[in-house]
């Protein structure tokens, strides 16, 4: 069978797609590209669709139900399988879609989504290949058009911030084995994939379930495979033993974090539910930097949270300034339904979050370039997720360790230029920064990982 996975919003969502794909593919099916990633796919008819929607905020489930609604117009033949969070908060979310219960075969809960291949395959009668055939080594991450291998490590979540609409969609916490994070990364090694991302809704508290914790996970990955490269997706600034920072040592270990703010104002961090306060936030951040060479702090701001004020806002700006974030992820507030937040007093006008909205995204843009100014002229290894420059085609694309994006200068030879640089590591020297402020601009040096033919 021919299958397009679909998904929107966080890592964890991306995590679950792939591991599906990786499922479907041991049962001898194909997944492929999604009608987003290429036009070729839309080319191809499939047999199969499954979509993971995401509701963290008003405008995720808007493009969720727009999601659900292109792939039943581009694949009206297929049957459809519909899991994730804007189907699990209560029971109108399936009719606000705007789709009729006859247009989705399947609908799989998040407490059941570790099984959406096994459920599929039995309740859709799907043909499973015979034990004794042979497939494809190709890791299907190749197919969609990937190339980081995002792996879920745990789901749920212990906290209740007041805003968090994830914690009720996905539960309480679990981990998985440690022993299965491993194995996966070290599958997804072998079959060439450079790099593992560590991702799930609160990955600080991970093995907190199993004894263990996400130290262990850590030097257990490093330890034990041979994935070039380790990165961890966002994780809560709380909770961090000394024995975390002494991880980083490993250069296989990107110098990156995700370290959500939220809000530089302490009185809004209470009003959120938040475990970490403003200056707390600030000394990890003097931490890491003084412990991590090439430390690459990013964030996440929330914008007009129920009571923000002038003042409260002028303390996120300072703070964001003051942190100096390579990146800042800007969600402008919007009530969750079954959250506390939804149900506060002084909601923020929603030209006011514009207009802040507006601002921080000014902040943000001049830190970033001011991020990328501080790296030019020097040599960095960069892993290429997008490869082949062709005529009057956009250049190759790649990140830094430190998650600095790379584009391959335009002047660069055309032999290098034109190049399959796809899932290989090359170190460039950063020549300058793209007009918009928003890329670095290398030359190349080495190609040093090893070839790799999806």
């Amino acid at each position: 069978m021919r299958i397009r996975l679909e998904t929107l919003g966080c890592r964890l969502n991306e995590a679950e797609i792939q591991r599906w794909a990786r499922e479907f593919q041991a049962l001898g099916h194909s997944p492929g590209a999604s009608g987003q990633d290429t036009d070729r796919a839309l080319e191809q008819p499939v047999d199969l669709v499954v979509v993971n929607t995401c509701a963290v905020t008003q405008e995720a489930v808007r493009k969720s139900r727009q999601l659900l609604r292109r792939v039943q117009r581009q694949n009206p033949r297929a049957r459809l399988i519909v899991s994730g969070c804007a189907t699990a908060l209560d029971e109108t979310g399936l009719a606000a879609t705007g789709l009729d219960h006859s247009g989705i075969d399947l609908l799989i809960g998040n407490a059941d989504k570790d099984r959406l291949v096994e459920i599929a395959a039995r309740e859709l009668a799907l043909p499973i290949m015979p034990a004794t055939a042979e497939t494809s080594q190709a890791n299907p991450l190749f197919a969609r058009g990937r190339q980081r291998a995002f792996v879920k490590i745990q789901d749920g979540c212990r906290h209740q911030c007041t805003f968090c609409v994830t914690t009720i969609a996905r539960g309480p916490e679990r981990s998985r084995p440690l022993a299965d994070i491993v194995a996966e990364i070290q599958e997804a090694a072998a079959e060439g994939i450079q790099e593992a991302v560590l991702t799930g809704v609160h990955a600080t508290g991970y093995g907190a379930d199993l004894g263990c914790r996400l130290e262990d996970l850590i030097a257990a990955v490093l330890r034990d495979t041979d994935i070039p490269r380790l990165r961890l997706g966002s994780i809560e600034p709380w909770g961090l033993s000394e024995g975390f920072w002494h991880l980083f040592e490993n250069p296989r270990l990107a110098p990156h974090l995700h370290l959500p703010l939220q809000s530089g104002s302490d009185r809004i961090l209470k009003r959120m539910g938040r475990r970490c306060d403003s200056a707390t936030y600030r000394a990890l951040i003097a931490q890491a930097r003084q412990g991590i060479t090439d430390f690459n702090p990013t964030t996440d701001i929330i914008v007009g949270f129920p009571g923000e004020s002038e003042s409260d806002w002028e303390q996120t700006l300072n703070a964001v300034t003051e942190n100096g974030f390579g990146h800042v992820h800007i969600f402008s507030y919007s009530p969750r339904p079954g959250t506390r937040a939804a149900g506060m007093d002084g909601q923020v006008s929603a030209e006011v979050k514009r207009a802040r909205t507006r601002e921080l995204n000014q902040l943000a843009a001049q830190l970033k370039k001011a991020t990328l100014q501080a790296n030019l002229g020097r040599t960095l290894p960069v892993l290429f997720e997008s490869g082949l420059a062709k005529a009057g085609g956009a250049p190759p694309c790649g990140y830094t360790p430190n998650y600095l994006p790379v584009r391959l200068e335009s002047t660069a030879t055309p032999g290098p230029r034109h190049h399959d640089w796809t899932n290989r590591i090359a170190h460039l020297t950063l020549t300058g920064i793209s007009a918009d402020g928003c890329t670095l601009l290398g030359m190349p040096r080495a190609i040093e990982a090893r070839p790799v033919n999806p």
